[in-house]
């Protein structure tokens, strides 16, 4: 094995699980700010409340894909998958939209035959946990680390988002972060688990469904989802 393949591998761990990866996911907020708009994030606290729920429904599941497609799974399978645990049409097309850009952004930095036979196969965009998984896996990471990603995106965007969003102390935001660490780590093993058994998690969040549809209906707004 190539002594380098540690380095290598967290330096493209590092690199997709940073907001500045040109995957698109900046312009979305992940349901805060419907959430905010609704007055069910206004505070840290309420943030972070929202972040955990997110974390432990839309974010198992996500990273439960996304493990499944960096082991190897089939992508095709677990697009639809995908789609079943997705409700909301307006969720549905974000999360291709976000797979296509990250698929986009993936070929240009891990030009893997696997990701062009995906590009070939799904021509408007896979769903976003799948590809994912098989930038991952192109990328030399492990379902673990492919896991480990999508848990923290599924937090740490609407975390962003909410700084912007409501104008709160970035530090204190960090600092909720940093509290959900463990918790991130736990639904990300869980998710490994439940790849590694075939069964896939199906986490509902109903009230992000909602807050989706509701969002997508607005002539003004500062995100796209």
């Amino acid at each position: 094995m190539d002594p380098s393949w540690k380095e290598q591998s967290l330096s493209a761990f590092l690199l997709l699980a940073d907001g500045r990866f040109p995957a698109g996911g900046h312009a979305h907020s992940g349901g805060a700010e419907a959430a905010v708009a609704a007055g069910r994030v206004h505070d840290t606290a309420s943030m972070a409340a929202f972040l955990t729920g997110r974390l432990h429904t839309a974010g198992l599941t996500a990273a439960a894909l996304a493990a499944a497609a960096a082991a190897g799974g089939d992508p095709a399978a677990l697009d639809e998958a995908a789609d079943a645990r997705t409700p909301s049409p307006v969720q549905r097309a974000t999360s291709r939209r976000l797979g296509r850009q990250l698929l986009r952004a993936a070929l240009a930095a891990w030009p893997h035959p696997d990701l062009h036979r995906l590009r070939e196969r799904h021509p408007r965009g896979a769903h976003q946990p799948v590809v994912l998984g098989a930038t991952a896996r192109a990328a030399g990471l492990t379902p673990a680390q492919a896991a480990g990603i999508a848990a923290y995106e599924s937090v740490n965007g609407p975390a962003t988002a909410c700084l912007r969003l409501l104008g709160l102390d970035p530090y204190r935001v960090a600092a909720e972060l940093a509290r959900l660490a463990p918790q991130v780590d736990a639904v990300s093993a869980d998710a490994v688990r439940a790849a590694e058994r075939g069964e896939l998690p199906a986490a509902s969040a109903p009230l992000l469904d909602l807050y989706a549809e509701r969002h997508s209906t607005w002539k003004v707004r500062l995100f796209a989802s």
